[in-house]
């Protein structure tokens, strides 16, 4: 007897986020087409019935959490500090990661660098470039009601952007590669007060807190 559509659209739901979940703490090369049908609870060759590869079901991943990160984007409160900081300590707070269910469009800056791949290369991109239009976006709109001490300029706002992407990159990628956690929590810290520096807004005091976005 044949599956329903309702079936199959269930099934491939399924597949997916149990995919999205491990992608999201592990990356694409650390998770397996078994591991994710295995967490599914389907057989092996199901998989095929709705993905091509591993490469696509990545690519569906990454346009859902795409998805999800516009729209919680765009509800929430008018633009402020708080929420830049916020943005700031959900790139660099390690621990939300782990815990999330959900993928942002942060984790794939973290765990594909150096990926090979050329559809991984195209989704990578794709995000960087996603993530700095929003950092540029935000910056600008607080400079232009002066809640930071940089100008209105469309190009040093970019070059700050750059630069600030590129310290919370280099700052988190250490930190996955250490062990101690005081000093995982220094190095995050010292990272989010240089850019924080860089704004003119006042600098942390202790730890990162957890963030929830």
């Amino acid at each position: 007897m044949p599956y329903t559509r309702e079936h199959k659209s269930k099934s491939k739901k399924r597949i997916l986020e149990s995919a999205t979940m491990l992608f999201c703490r592990y990356g694409f090369t650390k998770v397996s087409i078994s591991q994710v049908m295995k967490r599914a609870r389907m057989t092996h060759g199901a998989f095929y019935v709705h993905f091509k590869s591993k490469e696509s079901l990545y690519r569906a991943s990454f346009m859902q959490a795409l998805q999800v990160s516009r729209t919680r984007r765009l509800t929430k409160a008018p633009l402020s500090i708080q929420h830049l900081t916020q943005l700031t300590d959900n790139l660099l707070n390690l621990r939300t990661f782990a815990n999330q269910s959900e993928p942002s469009i942060e984790n794939i800056l973290f765990n594909e660098v150096n990926n090979e791949s050329p559809q991984i290369k195209q989704l990578y991109e794709r995000s960087y470039n996603n993530i700095l239009r929003l950092m540029e976006t935000r910056l600008l709109a607080l400079s232009k009601l002066n809640k930071l001490y940089i100008k209105a300029d469309s190009s040093a706002i970019a070059e700050k952007s750059r630069t600030i992407l590129a310290t919370l990159v280099g700052a988190v990628l250490i930190a996955k590669s250490i062990s101690n956690e005081e000093e995982i929590g220094r190095l995050l810290t010292a990272a989010q007060n240089q850019i924080l520096r860089s704004l003119g807004v006042s600098e942390l005091t202790s730890q990162l807190p957890m963030q929830t976005d």
